[in-house]
């Protein structure tokens, strides 16, 4: 049976707003009690937009504080690590936004401290429970595409929205962490959390701001199976938010569009200056607005999720140990970046071993069928290949 669950909401950003909007909007058992601000006059007006009875400035007096069960971490990279600390040594039950941390290593000290104290731990990786997505991955388990092949996920936009951000040192690097975390987690779920990542080649450059943060990247992931997934990134696209992810098998191929052009499409002329959709740039002309965002984004499924899985003592579909996963895939692709060749993949695995993709070998008259198709007349033609001599041949039959 489903608890209502009391939350401790640390951040007041916008990434809070989103949680809280879900949390107290949708599931309806669960409320955040307390909110933790760095600032008061942020703290205080966060508190008074979604009915809060308690706000602070003290991250302690927030996690510990005795009316709550779960801590939500929404804060700043930087402070990852002493929140979620604080919550495992409080004995709550924490949930952390993405990316888990800065670097691996600081992933697995986090993952560690959550494991010695015992207590339920969710990654918060919204975009691995867009409706779309969700659907997509039963098709791909259910063998849809049959053997996964290769995986693309494109995040860009115009850039974040709060000053931290912007900062290295504080998030841990800049479009990489920032997009790339989702990007790669996106990849893995349908490349399989069973297939071990091994290798990268990453490009990044800072084409745009005056910054010391990356603001474009492009990376390659190989995986044990022989799969490849890529990632696109960057602060730098103009129109607002592109979310796209591309699957191709050895059976079929699917395409998603999450955000832009998903057949909501509205023109206006008008003086409207209200809110049309995360990360868009205008309110007049052609705008692409979204019919429930947070739904589309993810968190409503999340939140489920993470709450169904607390209450029937399970594990959710998103862990710490994927987001320290993700931090290792990302830090080869800083290395990867700087080094310009393929770089390993540093991580303690869990996932076992997965077999190589399995190539079907079908055979006619003696030799192996290379493909198999219809022409414009009618017609059937073979491509094949005498495996003793090397030769290929087009056969009509």
């Amino acid at each position: 049976m489903a608890q209502p669950h009391r939350i401790s909401m640390l951040g007041t950003g916008l990434i809070g707003d989103f949680y809280t909007m879900t949390l107290q909007g949708r599931r309806g058992l669960d409320r955040v009690e307390v909110a933790y601000s760095r600032s008061e006059e942020r703290g205080a007006a966060f508190a008074g937009r979604w009915d809060i009875p308690h706000w602070t400035t003290s991250l302690k007096e927030a996690v510990e504080h005795p009316a709550t069960d779960t801590v939500v971490v929404g804060l700043p990279n930087d402070m990852h690590e002493e929140a979620i600390t604080l919550a495992a040594a409080a004995g709550k039950a924490v949930l952390c936004t993405k990316p888990l941390a800065r670097t691996a290593e600081e992933a697995r000290r986090i993952l560690r401290a959550v494991e010695d104290a015992g207590v339920f731990a969710g990654y918060l990786e919204d975009l691995c429970y867009t409706p779309k997505t969700l659907k997509a991955l039963e098709s791909v388990r259910a063998g849809a595409v049959g053997d996964v092949l290769w995986v693309r996920s494109r995040e860009t936009h115009p850039g974040p929205h709060s000053a931290w951000f912007w900062d290295a040192a504080k998030a841990g690097g800049g479009a990489i962490v920032d997009l790339g975390c989702h990007c790669v987690e996106i990849i893995r779920s349908f490349a399989g959390k069973q297939n071990r990542p091994v290798e990268v080649m990453c490009w990044k450059d800072t084409l745009v701001h005056p910054i010391e943060a990356e603001d474009n990247a492009i990376a390659l992931i190989k995986f044990e199976s022989g799969a490849v997934g890529q990632f696109e990134v960057s602060w730098t696209f103009r129109g607002g938010m592109d979310l796209r992810d591309e699957v191709a098998g050895t059976e079929g191929t699917i395409w998603l569009n999450h955000f832009l052009r998903t057949g909501f499409e509205m023109f206006t002329a008008g003086g409207n200056e209200g809110y049309v959709a995360e990360k868009a740039e205008s309110s007049r002309g052609w705008l692409f607005p979204v019919g429930d965002e947070v739904s589309e984004l993810g968190y409503v499924d999340m939140f489920a999720d993470m709450f169904d899985a607390l209450d029937a003592g399970r594990q959710p579909a998103e862990t710490f140990y994927d987001g320290y996963v993700v931090n290792a895939i990302m830090d080869a692709c800083y290395r990867s970046a700087e080094s310009r060749q393929w770089e390993p993949i540093e991580l303690e695995w869990r996932g076992g071993q997965t077999a190589p993709i399995d190539r079907d070998r079908r055979e006619f008259d003696g030799l192996t069928v290379i493909k198999d198709e219809v022409l414009p007349d009618g017609r059937r033609k073979l491509i094949l290949k005498d495996e003793t001599s090397g030769r290929f041949e087009d056969r009509i039959v």
